[in-house]
Order: structure tokens, then C-alpha cells, then sequence
């Protein structure tokens, strides 16, 4: 069995996209995103801030090995609009990226060939005026254990060096941790036998 690869390549902050042509204008914004919640929200807020656009075209891969996706033409022509965003994402190699393309349509029709073609422009402009990143596939565990454990639950997080967050240090305690892929099974292994330690993934 061949070794377990953790790591993918992500955009590191926001970034914006433009193609012209026939007087229509195609905005792409490029977002990183870990979740379909986030996709929305995103979606909504462009909606709001270009209300007066044509059409709010969307794509989006997530996880590991981008299984979570989706591609949408939002009116457009089938094929026309979705599936040439997501795959500019794909050539680029990217997941946990969403790619809101808003168009502001000019008068004249560009065709299903015109229309992939500013589709692919916009987002390709996008995703290279982004930096792109390593990220480290990880799920995010929330442990609660009682007060007497925490050198031994502390030791586990920081011999793996987990990142930690929203920390609780009371009679029972609690806090998250992020755990990448290939620590896991060393992580549940080293904690199993920590006595009155729970862990759920969130």
C-alpha cells in the first residue's frame, strides 16, 4: 500500500478574475472554502453586492481529493458556464476553491462557444492572481476529559503538534484539535487508553 498523501494545493486569500468581450463583463471571484456552508454564504453575498448582474455562475471542489463539488450555470446555456469554471479549478490542480463568476451581460449574445470562453478567461485570471498554498488535510475533533487527564491529553497534542482551539480548563475540560490524515490512527491509538476522555469529530 502506497503512503497516505495528506497535502493538496489551495488559493491562500480571495482573488479576482475579468474578461471582456462584446460589451459583457465576467467578474470572477475566487474564495477559499472548507465547507458547502460557506459556498453559500459566499454565493448569497455576491448575489447581494452584483444584484443588478445577468447571471451568478458558480463552481466549487473541496476536500482531499475534491470529492465534495458542484458546478452551476445559473440560466446560462447547460454546459455553457459551470463546467468551464470548474475546469480551470481542476487544470490548476486546486480543492477547498469556490469560483463565483458574476456576468453583467452586454447586449449582444456571445454563443455556447463565446460563452465557454469567458467562463474559462474569468477564472483563469482569477486563479492566477492567487497565491496558491499546501494545505494539510485534517479533521477537526472536539476531546472533553476530566481536569486530571490534561497532562496526559496535553502531552498527545503536543507531541503531534495539533493545532488547538476554543480551549475549556475547568473541573471537566474540553478543546478542538485539528488531526491531520496521517496522524490519526496514532492519535486515536495514544488517546484510547486515557481514562474518561471522549472525542467526536466535528
Amino acid at each position: 500500500m502506497g503512503e497516505l498523501k495528506d497535502t493538496y494545493n489551495s488559493i491562500a486569500a480571495p482573488s479576482e478574475g475579468l474578461f471582456k468581450d462584446q460589451g459583457s463583463r465576467f467578474i470572477a471571484l475566487a474564495y477559499p472554502v472548507e465547507s458547502e456552508e460557506e459556498v453559500k454564504l459566499l454565493l448569497e453575498k455576491a448575489r447581494k453586492e452584483y444584484h443588478d448582474a445577468r447571471h451568478h455562475c458558480v463552481a466549487y471542489r473541496i476536500g482531499l481529493k475534491g470529492e465534495v463539488w458542484r458546478a452551476s450555470d445559473d440560466g446560462e446555456p447547460a454546459g455553457s458556464a459551470g463546467r468551464p469554471i470548474l475546469g480551470q479549478i481542476d487544470s490548476a490542480g486546486l480543492s477547498d476553491i469556490v469560483v463565483i463568476v458574476v456576468r453583467y451581460f452586454g447586449g449582444i449574445k456571445l454563443g455556447i462557444p463565446g460563452l465557454i470562453r469567458a467562463y474559462k478567461s474569468s477564472t483563469a485570471d482569477a486563479i492566477n492572481n492567487a497565491q496558491i498554498i499546501e494545505k494539510v488535510a485534517g479533521k477537526w475533533y472536539e476531546l472533553s476529559f476530566d481536569y486530571a487527564q490534561m497532562p496526559e491529553v496535553m502531552k498527545v497534542v503536543k507531541d503531534l503538534g495539533l493545532p488547538s482551539r476554543e480551549q475549556r480548563f475547568e473541573a471537566s475540560c474540553s478543546m478542538q484539535v485539528r488531526v491531520r490524515l496521517t496522524q490519526e490512527e496514532d492519535f486515536l491509538e495514544r488517546t484510547k487508553n486515557i481514562t474518561n476522555f471522549n472525542y467526536r469529530n466535528i
